[in-house]
């Protein structure tokens, strides 16, 4: 995997400090430990912010292009782009890389949404432990089978604000209530920042642009 030119920077000057800090005989439980704590910061700005936290949408693009190599990363460029080709090879470098049996059907279910392979979904959904995740999914299904009043019953146990205002927009589209529907939209986008925020964001610009030229 090649390194971007801030790991190269950051891994330099670790080496750096720890040659000074060997050089004036410090502690190697303190090296260590401070080695540690700056990794730590280092991740929390360069992966978990723009991952979590972030708002602003052209620097969270910006990260996952230049996360092209990481496939937990990249995925959510992908697929809210609708890159069917590059959706499919990462998904296939994610089952490889990924052993927990749970989070791989989270991302099986993610891909038979994206596919609108239903069958896919209802097989990933038995294999997940009672979460949100699960929930949603199962909600998920109950809409696709039409069954809006189940969908909307069994939402009420979710606990992701941006969980429940997504399958609130999408139950209120099928019943073609476009108003609420864009409602909920804005909501869920609202309810969550970083990677999330960029997914649905796409997801809703492509949706109501198609929608308006359709009328």
């Amino acid at each position: 995997m090649r390194m971007s030119r801030w790991n190269v920077a950051f891994y330099s000057v670790v080496f750096v400090f720890v040659l000074v800090m060997l050089w004036n005989e410090q502690s190697v439980y303190l090296i260590v430990g401070t080695v540690m704590v700056a990794t730590v910061i280092a991740f929390t700005i360069h992966v978990l912010y723009p991952m979590a936290w972030e708002t602003r949408m052209d620097r969270v693009e910006a990260f996952l292009r230049k996360n092209h190599h990481t496939p937990y990363i990249y995925i959510y460029y992908v697929t809210a782009n609708r890159l069917d080709d590059e959706v499919e090879f990462t998904m296939e470098k994610l089952r490889k890389q990924t052993t927990k049996k749970s989070r791989q059907a989270i991302y099986q279910a993610a891909y038979g949404a994206y596919r609108k392979d239903i069958t896919a979904v209802r097989q990933a959904v038995l294999q997940m432990r009672r979460s949100d995740y699960r929930t949603y999914y199962e909600t998920f299904l109950l809409l696709e089978e039409e069954k809006s009043e189940q969908a909307r019953e069994h939402l009420k146990s979710i606990r992701r604000q941006w969980m429940l205002s997504a399958l609130l927009a999408e139950l209120e589209r099928k019943l073609g209530r476009r108003e609420l529907a864009i409602q909920h939209a804005k909501e869920a986008m609202n309810a969550c920042k970083g990677v999330q925020r960029y997914t649905l964001t796409k997801e809703y610009e492509r949706y109501y642009a198609d929608e308006q030229q359709a009328q």
